[in-house]
């Protein structure tokens, strides 16, 4: 999957400048950096594909912006786009909505926790993970990837320890995984049932990067190894990083045991979150229907930049260690053969080579020396990036 026409749609820049971006209108506020080329949040600097952009021009057309809610052509678009693209069976009534991933994160835990009950994450992974038990009173029990070789893997014997304590009620997965972007293996998802079905423990799936998978893995949603993984666990889903529509902050949470969805909405309900977001319904679901093409499209060109980005490294910046990631259009880089303090290495990334990354401690402690790098951009953009970051290794 290597992008080899220099004149491929996505190779256009546009000015995001002043466009309320957080990745771009944060430089100056957040790092004193108006000028370094954002390579942190995890949206893309692509347009989104044109059903979408259609959907939404019908609406403003239309005139009226009201309060909403989906139709059932919405949830049969859902599940069409997971039986299709997963071979997943998903029921309509399944489906419950949420503003995000990260929202539906927080009400899983007060919807199926008591403060001072447990949680296992594993890091390094995605900043949020890390907050749910402190911003809710329970208790974080971390399980750390093992890191060999560039590679990483589940540490399974850590986990059932860890799954053996007493008050562990959640395991919080990222299927496929950031920022190491590893897609888990049926083996793996199997493994982490099987602890889980023995403890009790429900597992909350973030599935959010499912779509963006090249050919060297194959998703495999976590509710669909079995009947009892199906009925003891919280699947996070939006075509919201998959079409670059994160923005409309619109997710569905898919929960097939009825006692279990049934919190969910309960909590929902309590913390008055159940309205929708008119143009992300409109946009989740002209996306589901019809942006399969500019997906596959997208994801070809997005496969050609990170083997850039990866080739470039190992061509020009030995130093520094990156693994091809099997998901996501994310880079989990290791600077640690460098010797600077992480801070040092940030402060040098942003004033020296004058890129922003996504500092590899938002992960946890495991990501000291690594910062991750986010790809979905105009391959010129990363061309000016490397050779920056070239330059400013040879002259440091």
């Amino acid at each position: 999957m290597q992008n080899k026409d220099t004149n491929h749609p996505l190779d256009q820049r546009i000015d995001r400048k002043n466009s309320s971006s957080v990745k771009w209108n944060g430089l100056q506020p957040l790092f004193s950096a108006p000028d370094a080329i954002p390579l942190w949040v995890a949206d893309m600097d692509f347009t989104a594909p044109e059903p979408v952009l259609k959907a939404l021009r019908d609406i403003v057309d239309h005139g009226i912006l009201g309060y909403a809610m989906p139709a059932p052509s919405f949830n049969e678009a859902i599940a069409a786009w997971m039986a299709k693209r997963h071979g997943w069976k998903v029921e309509p009534e399944w489906l419950v909505y949420t503003p995000g991933i990260v929202p539906a994160l927080n009400i899983a835990v007060e919807a199926f926790t008591e403060p001072g009950d447990k949680i296992i994450i594993q890091p390094p992974v995605y900043g949020p993970f890390h907050k749910l038990a402190k911003t809710h009173g329970r208790v974080l029990v971390e399980n750390p990837l093992i890191h060999e070789q560039g590679e990483y893997r589940m540490d399974l014997t850590h986990l059932e320890q860890a799954a053996s304590q007493d008050g562990v009620k959640l395991i919080v997965l990222c299927s496929p995984h950031n920022p190491v972007g590893r897609v888990w293996s049926r083996e793996e998802l199997n493994a982490v049932m099987e602890i889980a079905v023995k403890h009790d423990i429900i597992v909350i799936s973030d599935e959010i990067h499912s779509d963006l998978v090249f050919e060297s893995g194959k998703h495999i949603p976590y509710a669909v190894l079995s009947e009892e993984a199906k009925m003891h666990s919280i699947i996070c889903t939006a075509a919201s990083k998959t079409f670059n529509i994160a923005g409309l902050h619109t997710s569905s949470v898919v929960i097939a045991n009825k006692e279990l969805r049934l919190k969910f909405k309960n909590m929902i309900d309590k913390r008055s979150m159940g309205s929708m977001n008119l143009f992300g319904l409109a946009a989740t679901e002209a996306a589901y229907r019809e942006g399969e093409p500019w997906l596959e499209s997208t994801l070809e060109y997005i496969h050609g930049n990170l083997e850039y980005v990866v080739n470039y490294f190992k061509t020009y910046i030995p130093e520094c260690q990156v693994t091809m990631p099997e998901a996501t259009y994310l880079l989990w880089i290791d600077f640690r053969n460098l010797g600077m303090e992480h801070k040092e290495l940030f402060d040098f990334l942003v004033t020296k080579a004058g890129l922003v990354f996504s500092s590899g401690t938002d992960f946890g402690k495991e990501g000291e020396g690594f910062m991750r790098m986010n790809v979905a951009c105009p391959r010129s953009m990363l061309e000016e990036a490397m050779q920056q970051l070239h330059e400013a290794m040879i002259n440091r």
